[in-house]
């Protein structure tokens, strides 16, 4: 019972204007640059969400931090409907702020063919920097990583048409 009391300070104590501080508008247009050229390589989509802190609803379940905050980004990856692309390749990077905490969920198309290390080796990397409030660094890390391995497995063919399913700009969540 404390620490879910620990964890919903927490939460509530990390808003909106920490968000934009941790990421202001010019990281967000880097970050959006990234993710469009990261979709010039490959058929797959990109969407990366931050939200400062979980909805009540959230925090108040009796499981890890990790189970919820791996249960929010699957949440957010149907809401965003990530999984609603032509190839089954869209790729939902979750940051949740006050948890400095990451998640990855991956369509069946792509998910299929990437081993659950390689998801693990790309959110071990981003560890580092999200430790020490780069979250940028971090967040821009793992758009490189993940676009390596969507370059591997629905690489572009020359001419190939390659609609824009999913917005490029990070979603910032709202409590």
């Amino acid at each position: 019972m404390l620490q879910r009391i620990k964890r919903l300070f927490r939460h509530r104590w990390v808003d909106q204007a920490s968000l934009r501080r941790a990421l202001p508008a010019a990281a967000m247009a880097r970050l959006q640059q990234l993710v469009q050229a990261s979709e010039q390589r490959h058929s797959a989509e990109i969407c990366i969400y931050v939200e400062a802190g979980l909805p009540i609803s959230y925090l108040m379940r009796p499981s890890s931090t990790r189970e919820i905050t791996r249960q929010r980004a699957t949440t957010l990856f149907g809401k965003l409907r990530v999984w609603d692309t032509e190839h089954n390749n869209g790729v939902l990077l979750y940051l949740l702020l006050s948890e400095r905490s990451i998640e990855i969920v991956a369509d069946r198309g792509i998910d299929r063919l990437v081993a659950p290390e390689q998801w693990q080796q790309i959110l071990a990397n981003m560890g580092e920097p999200l430790r020490n409030g780069r979250f940028e660094a971090g967040l821009s890390q793992a758009v490189t990583q993940i676009t390596a391995l969507l370059a591997q497995y629905f690489p572009l063919a020359e001419g190939q048409p390659n609609p824009n399913e999913l917005p490029d700009a990070p979603v910032l969540g709202q409590r």
